[in-house]
Parts: C-alpha cells; structure tokens; sequence
C-alpha cells in the first residue's frame, strides 16, 4: 500500500479547493461550505471524495485519513464522516480494513470522452402544467366538483384500517379479486352482464388493456376500428404492427357491410354511444353484428362502454355483451367518466377461452392500480355510494346538455346543426363559417378556449372548403351558470 499522504482539510465557504502534489506525496484538500443552500457536510465530503477516486487524483489503495482526524479538521461530526465513507464502501469506491482504517478501491479509467450534456430539443422540452384553459368544451373531462370526496376519502380509512395485509402486498394481476366480485355485481345491474369475477380484469385504462388482449392474438390479426373513431387506440394498434381496417359509419353505427367485407379478427364498437358520433346502434344492428362474429371461430367484438351510464329521457340500453351467447364479445369499461379520469381504473372481462390464453401470456403481469383506491372503490360500490353519484351526475349533467343546446341555438340560430342524441357527456355540431378548422383553432387558443374538431377522430380528408364545420362538444366539466358565456366565446371563435 501507499503511504498516506500529507492531509490539509479545512472548513470554508467554497465548495471546491484545488489538489497539490508534492513529489509522490499527496496534499488532500476538502473544502466545505457552510452556504445555507448548502447539501448536508456528509454529502459534501462523500461527493468531493468521490469526485477524486473517478477522476484518479486518489490512486488505488490510497489511505484515506481517520474518522477521528478527518472530523476534527474539517470541524464535522464523526457520524458525519462515517456516513461518507460508508456510502462509498456501499458503492464500491473505498474498502476498510479492520483495525487498519480506508482504503481506495482500484477502478479503470472511463472510456468515454468527456462531452458536455446535449441540450433537450424544443420539441421535447416539456411545460411544468398542462395547459389550462378559462373555457372547455373537452369531451375528455369530467366535473370534479361534484364528486363526494368526503364519503371516497371515509371508505379510504377503512381501507387503510381493515386491510393492512392486502395493501402490503402484491395484488393479483387482474386485481383484488374482492374488488372484481364488486364490480361482477354492479355490471350485472347496470348493463345487463353476466359474468364470473375471475373473467375480469382491472387496468389502469382502455389502451393498457386493450394491449393485453393483443397480445392473446398472432400478430397477423386484422383489427376493425370505427371511422370517425377513438384515434389513441386505432393509433397505438397501428404502432404495434396490428393491421387495422376503416369501418364506415351508416345511420345505425358501423357498417355492416363493410365488416363483413374486411373480416377482422377483432371489430372495435361503441355501440351504446358511439364515439365521436353518439349514434345509438339499434337492436336489429347488434343481432347482425353478432351473427357475423358467431360465424367463425376466431372473431371477436370488442365493446368500449365508455360514458353508457349517461342516459336522458330513458333507461340504459343494455349492452351488446347483455345479448352475446356464444362469449364473442370483449367487453371493456371504466370509472373514468363516472367518477374522476385521474383514478386510472378500466376494466374487460374477457370470455372463458380468451381468459386461459390470458392467464398463461400474462401469469407474471403486476397490477398496476393503486391496491388502496381499489378497495376503496369495492366500498363505494357496495354501499350504494357509486349508484347514487351516477343518479345525481345524470340528472346534472342533462341540465348541462339541454342548457348548452338552448344556448347554441340562441347565439348561432341557422348557423348550427346539432346531432342532439340523448346519451353521453358529448354530442356532435356543425357551424356554417368560412373560416378554416386552423382558423378557428388559432382563435379558440386566443381566447382560451378548449374545442376539438372532427379531424381529430376521422382518417378520412376533412375538407376546409365545406362551408360547415364539424366539432364534438362536451359538457361534463362546464358549470351550469358558465355556459352561456362560454358559448359567446364559441361564437366569436367562429365569427370573429
């Protein structure tokens, strides 16, 4: 071993003090700071010791001064210093010996070039908030306002009370199972299904699991998506390699026709209320659709029952899973619309066949929900709480609907076309401008208004030159009192 050199330390304001060399001997210099943004002492001494060893001013088997000494000359605690040198025994920079004291661990020279850190391009440099807007007209948001956050955060107390051992553990992949058996009630009731808890699955939304079931398929598979449609999903099936056809939409949702001439292996609806359109799809649609799927072995509907809870002037339309016989149907939903969409909690039950391929693809899978919030959801579900915020919800959010009509009609008299479908938390319009879709996406930005346009969901050429343009409107997360005035800013949008 080397012999040690000679040690100069001393606590002064600057961080950093320069190295000296003496012949073949060393001159350790640590200079702390006693800045009150200043890192703790034993951060200090740990990061400059280390700094040292990586760039080879402390060579291998360089003795490192005493606890004790070291302490006493930079006037730190010994704890101090002891926990500097155990964090780098820990990392593999220093090794003791007993009795003997510190030593440096021999480490080989990086080859990497010592280039300064590439700079983030604009395009990627991320704002610390996403965007907020005075006004919305999203059709991806709920009210929040509303939600009971008082009886969510009682029930999340008696989570944390009666089920420490399930929260410090490890969930099965599909979810607590108790949590499943809640949710088997309630779609039951709610949509007319009937299933075994264990052909559940709860994910942390639609695509996630939609990923998952891809996975159960060989990657040559057909995918049908409607068209105009729910651009994320048709989007991450083509990013996955997934064939995906366009299914046309006629007066009774996708076209039948047309499914039958792509022939996929998994036909994507919305039929309760279809996105973005609202299109109710009727009974003797459905009946087609399921034929076409009982007609070979490997075809499958996938049912996106995203917002079917919301229903004005009449009861819920039953589910085309309610109607299935032979299990062709994949049926996926979710508490986002009904609750908050930053809960993060969807579900697909799968049939029987698909649930064994299921297990044995994804047997290792970690569920990715937070154990507490679904609990805490079991709860709100069998209390009633759920049922009775949904009732509430659908009573306000038909005021919303029929106030922002009334008010649409007033402000743009024969300038607007409304698909007025009484479902959902969004409906479709048309406005009669010579304006441009950028045109009036720079003016809504102008005055903070959030709006969204056909093109966002339609593969097909929208053209600026039709003299109507078409835009899906929601009215979950508007304020009854705020609607008149936001659509005044709507209209001068597309006016002004």
């Amino acid at each position: 071993m080397t012999n040690t050199g000679i040690i100069k330390s001393t606590n002064k304001m600057q961080l950093w003090g320069p190295d000296c060399y003496k012949g073949n001997s060393f001159m350790l210099e640590i200079i702390l700071s006693d800045s009150n943004k200043a890192t703790y002492k034993y951060r200090q001494v740990y990061e400059i010791l280390k700094e040292k060893i990586i760039s080879g001013q402390l060579p291998k088997d360089y003795k490192l001064p005493s606890k004790r000494e070291l302490a006493k000359d930079l006037n730190i605690s010994i704890n101090s210093v002891t926990t500097a040198y155990e964090q780098l025994i820990a990392e593999g920079y220093v090794y003791s010996l007993e009795k003997k004291g510190y030593y440096i661990v021999e480490l080989n020279a990086f080859m990497q070039e010592n280039t300064n850190r590439k700079k983030l391009k604009e395009s990627l440099i991320e704002s610390r908030d996403k965007k907020r807007y005075n006004y919305s007209l999203s059709h991806m948001t709920t009210n929040s306002l509303h939600f009971p956050h008082k009886k969510w955060i009682s029930y999340q107390r008696q989570v944390i009370k009666e089920h420490q051992y399930e929260i410090s553990q490890l969930s099965h992949p599909q979810g607590p199972l108790e949590v499943r058996k809640a949710i088997r009630d309630l779609v039951k009731i709610t949509r007319g299904i009937n299933c075994y808890a264990e052909q559940i699955v709860i994910g942390t939304g639609t695509q996630p699991l939609i990923d998952q079931l891809v996975d159960l398929f060989k990657s040559d598979i057909k995918a049908g998506i409607e068209n105009p449609g729910y651009a994320r999903v048709r989007d991450m099936l083509i990013d996955k390699g997934i064939n995906v056809v366009e299914i046309p939409l006629d007066n009774r949702g996708a076209d039948i026709d047309a499914v039958k001439k792509e022939n996929p292996t998994l036909q994507f609806l919305t039929p309760s209320h279809q996105f973005p359109t609202g299109i109710i799809m009727p009974i003797s649609r459905r009946i087609d659709l399921l034929n076409w799927a009982s007609e070979k072995e490997n075809r499958y509907i996938v049912e996106d029952d995203y917002d079917s809870e919301f229903k004005y002037g009449t009861d819920n339309i039953p589910s085309l899973h309610s109607l299935d016989k032979e299990e062709k149907v994949i049926y996926i939903g979710t508490f986002s619309k009904t609750m908050l969409p930053s809960f993060r909690m969807t579900y697909m039950i799968l049939p029987i066949n698909l649930l064994e391929l299921y297990k044995e693809k994804h047997k290792n899978w970690l569920q990715g929900n937070n154990s507490i919030q679904l609990y805490t959801l079991k709860y709100f579900i069998e209390s009633g709480e759920y049922s009775r915020h949904v009732k509430k919800m659908n009573l306000h959010y038909e005021h919303n609907r029929e106030t922002l009509i009334k008010s649409l009609n007033k402000h743009f008299k024969n300038k607007v076309e409304i698909t007025d479908i009484h479902a959902g938390l969004h409906f479709t319009a048309k406005f009669k401008t010579q304006k441009s879709y950028d045109e009036i996406k720079m003016s809504a930005e102008k005055y903070s208004l959030e709006l969204y346009d056909m093109r966002r969901f339609s593969t097909d050429y929208v053209s600026n030159d039709d003299e109507w343009k078409k835009y899906v409107l929601g009215f979950a997360n508007l304020e009854t009192e705020e609607i008149d005035n936001t659509v005044r800013i709507l209209y001068k949008a597309v006016f002004e």
